[in-house]
């Protein structure tokens, strides 16, 4: 993808421990603890935060506990009340992020389905009065209104709104800073936009958007609000950390999964499956007290419409398919068909990741071009949209009504139906208007529909498979918030109905399952979901007999789909250039140790305990690292050393000495501080705070020389390994632990020489990075990724 994408390939002094922030010169231009014999120091990375968009480098979360002097003091004061204050309150956001989510999913389904539902029946009537140009002028006006509303709102105002924001997700939670992905603006885009760009007809589902809302939702929740505009509670201060605003965003990822499809254990095993890097089982009780709270207000509101108050809103989006009722059949023979599928899933899935992977690389070229390029191009796509969906119901022919119908439900020319009459005289119907002029949700269901054998025939499957096949293509990927739930869904269905077509006098699974089976193997086979895919239809069915059928269906589509390419969302993620930690780390990173890793780094950049301010200023202005070790010299050991030792006090944070420089926590002579002295400065909610940088800082040229006890702000259990382990093993521990730093500790440890080897973070360990530092390692037969 280099010819495409223009990596950036930062210097390898920024790499050294910790991250780069958005300076675009060398931080490391000067020689400061600069070693005299220059390696092959090529570590680099290609940080792009969004595709298309400028680049900015990418940070580490924090979400290892810092336990300093400070931090101890903090839990040992506090009372039993203040505990259970801050366990009441993790329920309490985890209830609100519910709460909100489901409310919020409400509001977008309401707007959805009135907006689309009034502006179909317009369509329709001039359809009954044979205008049919004026029909069209009609539908592809709105809708081309509609896009524009939504394109110029992500443009203009929140581009990180763009797209499902689960990739973005995925890798906040496996530790990756995703820049202005959970900001209030971002949120209010997010929501707007939706509504025009599914109202609009495009090939797109409100569901990936969904995931992205709740996690917003709950970002601003825990944060006490926008960055602006935060309430400073005192209450709040628990929650000023990376830590506890990852647990949340867990469940507002869950809760917008419950809330695309009324399926909160689904939600709960979504967040288990594909987006959490770290979990444990309080986690799982929230994650699911959150979903439950989502399905209350969705049954409530469900209840509230069926009086007619919600004007066209009825069943729409909240539940596809119920087949609870319905006598699900099959036997050993059934076996040979559903496998079919599932192989078909995993090989189209697999072929779909692909193409969509090329597209996305042209649409990064036009995006990058400017805000005018990117509105063309989703306004183009919109027009050839509704180009597609108002003509091509004209190429199928007209069907007659099952005289076996007991209802007069054929034909139909109402926003709901499996009949629609579009240009057909009184007793017959057009299949083809029935799957393309409605809203994809009633696509869904109509497709879905059982107990209709012979209500679609080979050729309108055929050209609406083709169709949304190339619609699902063109559309991810514009300026709009947008799922790939929704369009893998009518892609799958169609070819599951195909198939049941064929296989019908051999089967006695009925059409519309199969085109249910046909959308979990494609999505299977695209995005590689088992377990949560499986009680998610489970939950949108209704019937546990689905169940063997399903999971077979499953393992399948996602073995098959596994031979070929990654999942969907790991190629996103690589397109956008984010640092993701792969479970899995590549089995040639065994043969290569930490301690090898390090040489090929700046030599570590280490402070004193007690050091002259005039050192730390030059340290944080020449260097962009975030952490940096803390050693204090002729240190006694237990052992009795008569020359002394040097000892690795722990790690410190480059915003903690920034905050003891603002505060001026200076002293005239080399002395350890009080305790009483320490809280006399600084508070936990101090240390909590994130942001300040070396610029805001204004120092004397007397204060130059004195100096500032670290020892009180400093990690005294830094997580350490020996320069011996292997660099896979050491990529599990980052990855599992959640850690921004790791210290690397020497095997031996001699007089005089530092405690510490180096430092790895998260560039270190990206596989491209290791390769371009190490040029003799091939990607060949070990490269694969082992299992």
């Amino acid at each position: 993808m280099e010819d495409v994408y223009k990596l950036v390939e930062a210097e390898s002094a920024n790499m050294q421990g910790p991250e780069e922030e958005e300076e675009e010169d060398d931080p490391e231009c000067n020689n400061l603890h600069q070693p005299l014999l220059k390696r092959n120091r090529t570590l680099s990375s290609s940080p792009l935060a969004i595709v298309g968009a400028k680049v900015s480098y990418i940070e580490s979360l924090d979400y290892e506990i810092n336990e300093n002097d400070l931090f101890k003091q903090d839990w040992r004061s506090r009372s039993r009340v203040q505990v259970l204050q801050y366990i009441f309150l993790k329920w309490l956001l985890a209830f609100l992020v519910g709460l909100l989510t489901g409310g919020i999913a409400t509001l977008i389904n309401l707007a959805v389905e009135n907006i689309s539902g009034y502006k179909l029946l317009a369509v329709v009537r001039y359809i009954e009065q044979e205008r049919y140009l004026m029909g069209f002028l009609y539908m592809a006006g709105a809708n081309f209104l509609l896009t524009l509303v939504a394109a110029v709102l992500v443009v203009c105002f929140a581009p990180t709104a763009a797209g499902p924001g689960i990739p973005e997700i995925k890798a906040y939670l496996n530790g990756v800073d995703t820049p202005n992905m959970f900001g209030a603006s971002t949120l209010i885009v997010k929501i707007i936009g939706s509504i025009g760009a599914v109202s609009a007809g495009l090939d797109l589902g409100k569901e990936g958007p969904l995931v992205h809302i709740g996690s917003c939702i709950a970002s601003l929740l825990g944060q006490g609000g926008p960055d602006n505009y935060r309430i400073r509670w005192r209450w709040l201060r628990y929650f000023n950390n990376d830590r506890d605003r990852r647990d949340l965003i867990t469940c507002g990822s869950s809760s917008g999964v419950c809330a695309a499809f009324r399926a909160p254990v689904g939600g709960v095993l979504f967040a288990l499956e594909e987006v959490a890097t770290w979990w444990r089982s309080a986690l799982l009780w929230r994650t699911f007290f959150s979903t439950a709270v989502v399905v209350v207000v969705l049954r409530a509101v469900m209840e509230y419409c069926k009086s007619g108050n919600c004007g066209l809103f009825g069943k729409g989006g909240l539940i596809m398919f119920d087949v609870s009722g319905v006598s699900v059949r099959y036997h050993v023979v059934d076996i040979i068909p559903v496998a079919v599928i599932g192989v078909l899933g995993g090989l189209l899935g697999s072929l779909y990741n692909y193409v969509l992977h090329q597209v996305l690389k042209v649409y990064n070229v036009i995006n990058k071009k400017g805000k005018l390029h990117k509105l063309l191009l989703s306004l183009s796509v919109s027009i050839f949209t509704s180009v597609c969906l108002y003509g091509l119901p004209f190429l199928a022919k007209c069907r007659p009504c099952d005289s076996s119908l007991v209802d007069s439900s054929c034909p139909t020319n109402g926003r709901e139906g499996n009949f629609k009459q579009f240009n057909c005289p009184n007793g017959y119907y057009n299949d083809l208007a029935t799957l393309l002029l409605t809203t994809n949700d009633d696509a869904v269901r109509n497709i879905f529909s059982i107990n209709t054998s012979s209500e679609f025939n080979v050729f309108s499957l055929v050209v609406f498979f083709a169709l949304y096949c190339i619609l699902g293509l063109i559309t991810f990927g514009i300026a709009v918030p947008s799922g790939l739930f929704l369009p893998i869904i009518l892609m799958g269905s169609a070819y599951g109905r195909l198939l049941g077509l064929a296989m019908g006098p051999y089967t006695n699974i009925d059409q519309g399952l199969y085109a249910v089976l046909g959308a979990a193997s494609l999505m299977a086979g695209s995005m590689r979901m088992t377990v949560s895919l499986c009680v998610i239809f489970l939950e949108l069915t209704n019937n546990l007999l689905l169940l063997p059928i399903t999971m077979l269906v499953l393992l399948i589509s996602k073995t098959v789909g596994d031979c070929f390419n990654p999942s969907i969302y790991e190629i996103i993620l690589e397109l956008k250039g984010l640092p993701f930690l792969d479970a899995h780390p590549e089995p040639w990173m065994r043969n290569i140790t930490v301690g090898e890793l390090a040489d090929v780094k700046p030599a570590v950049v280490t402070l004193n305990g007690i050091e002259k301010v005039r050192n730390i200023v030059e340290v944080l202005k020449n260097t962009t690292h975030n952490g940096f070790p803390v050693v204090d010299s002729g240190v006694t050991p237990p052992t009795g050393s008569p020359n002394g030792a040097t000892e690795l006090h722990g790690l410190i944070l480059r915003a903690h000495l920034i905050l003891a420089l603002k505060k001026k926590w200076f002293q005239q002579e080399r002395r350890r501080t009080e305790e009483w002295e320490v809280r006399e400065k600084f508070t936990s909610i101090d240390l909590a705070e994130r942001g300040a940088t070396i610029e805001e800082v204004t120092v004397t040229k007397d204060e130059m020389e004195m100096y500032v006890d670290l020892h009180p702000l400093t990690n005294t259990t830094p997580y350490t390994v020996v320069e011996s382990m292997s660099v896979a093993k050491a990529m599990v521990l980052f990855r599992q632990v959640g850690l921004r730093h790791m210290l690397i500790l020497p095997k031996y440890q001699a007089a005089g020489v530092s405690p510490v080897v180096g430092i790895l973070t998260r560039q270190d360990l990206i596989a491209h990075n290791i390769l371009s530092a190490f040029p003799h390692l091939e990607r060949s037969k070990g490269n694969k990724k082992g299992h």
